[in-house]
């Protein structure tokens, strides 16, 4: 396994620990029915979230990788990342060839301070330099304004509309597809200059 370490002017993105530290973050996010109000399940307890954490070591150890869930950290919370507490979650999953779905999720406590965007746009530097990824896809929630906003400024492009995606809680609802291209990424350089 190769670690995924990524750091950005604010936030670290790295791979979670088997300790009690991350298991405790995951379940402080995915136990809040607010942060999972947009996701395809609704709140985990913490066995799950422990259970969660097992897996994604085991998707990093697999031979060829192809799911990349990440912790997100603040650089201000400890002097290395590795041991900062995670506030939100980063995943990539390839999906086709040299595609990828793309995730984020934050705590509660972290939104509206620009997180979103720079773990975004830190997943889109693996994707378009390491990975060396095509293209980049997300799906996100219709009533999930907020996210909407994010992918727009990083230059994603709507795609469409797709009708009754997720069931949840007895109701059918509709996501929203983007999609962000290599040649449209205009890369960390680029990105720190241009805003």
């Amino acid at each position: 396994m190769v670690p995924v370490r990524l750091t950005g002017p604010r936030l670290a993105v790295r791979e979670y620990h088997h300790t009690e530290r991350d298991v405790d973050a995951l379940h402080a996010l995915f136990g809040d029915p607010e942060v999972t109000r947009h996701l395809p399940f609704g709140p985990s307890d913490r066995e799950e979230c422990a259970d969660q954490v097992e897996l994604y070591l085991e998707e990093a150890m697999a031979g060829e990788r192809d799911t990349y869930r990440l912790a997100v950290t603040r650089l201000a919370s400890a002097e290395d990342p590795a041991d900062a507490t995670p506030v939100g979650q980063a995943s990539l999953t390839l999906d086709g060839y040299r595609a990828a779905q793309l995730g984020c999720v934050l705590a509660r406590g972290s939104w509206g301070r620009g997180y979103a965007g720079e773990t975004v746009g830190l997943l889109c530097d693996l994707a378009f330099g390491a990975l060396d990824l095509h293209r980049v896809a997300a799906r996100v929630a219709v009533a999930n304004e907020a996210s909407v906003r994010v992918l727009t400024r990083l230059g994603f492009r709507r795609e469409g509309r797709l009708r009754h995606d997720g069931f949840k809680d007895g109701v059918w609802t509709d996501s929203y597809l983007y999609s962000l291209l290599a040649d449209e990424w205009p890369g960390p350089a680029a990105r720190t200059q241009g805003g």
